[in-house]
C-alpha cells in the first residue's frame, strides 16, 4: 500500500549558485557518491538539482525532513535511479520508487513509499 507521495521541482540555477556561493553547500547536502556522479556528467547541476529535488519529495512522501546526506540517489547499473539510506531499518516503508528528470534549467523528482503488508479499511 502507497503510504506516501512526494514530488518537488527546483531551478538548475538555483543549486548551481548556492554551489559557487558556498562550497560547503555540496558536502553539507550531497553524499560524496551523488557529488562523484553529478562531477562526471557534463551540465552536473542539472544531476545535483535532480538529486535535490529528490532529496525534498523523499522528505514530503516521508511526512517529516531528516539529514539530508541521510537520504541519496543512486543509480543502477541500468541508470535506473534509487534511494539510498543511511539508516534503512529506521523508517515506516519497505520500498520507495523514485522518479528524475532534468531539462536545461529545471529538473524535477516523484518518490512514492510503500508499505508492504497493509490492507485498505
Amino acid at each position: 500500500m502507497i503510504i506516501g507521495i512526494g514530488v518537488d521541482i527546483i531551478e538548475v540555477e538555483r543549486i548551481r549558485k548556492l554551489a559557487e556561493k558556498s562550497p560547503r553547500f555540496l558536502t553539507r547536502v550531497f553524499t560524496s557518491e551523488e557529488i562523484k556522479y553529478s562531477n562526471g556528467k557534463k551540465n552536473k547541476f542539472q544531476h545535483l538539482a535532480a538529486r535535490f529535488a529528490a532529496k525534498e519529495a523523499f522528505f514530503k512522501a516521508l511526512g517529516k525532513k531528516i539529514n539530508w546526506t541521510d537520504v541519496g540517489v543512486i543509480n543502477l547499473p541500468s541508470g535506473k535511479p534509487e534511494l539510498a539510506l543511511k539508516r534503512e531499518g529506521s523508517f515506516s516503508f519497505d520500498r520507495s520508487y523514485v522518479s528524475l528528470s532534468h531539462l536545461q534549467d529545471y529538473a524535477i523528482a516523484y518518490v512514492v513509499l510503500e508499505k508492504a503488508g497493509m490492507s485498505k479499511g
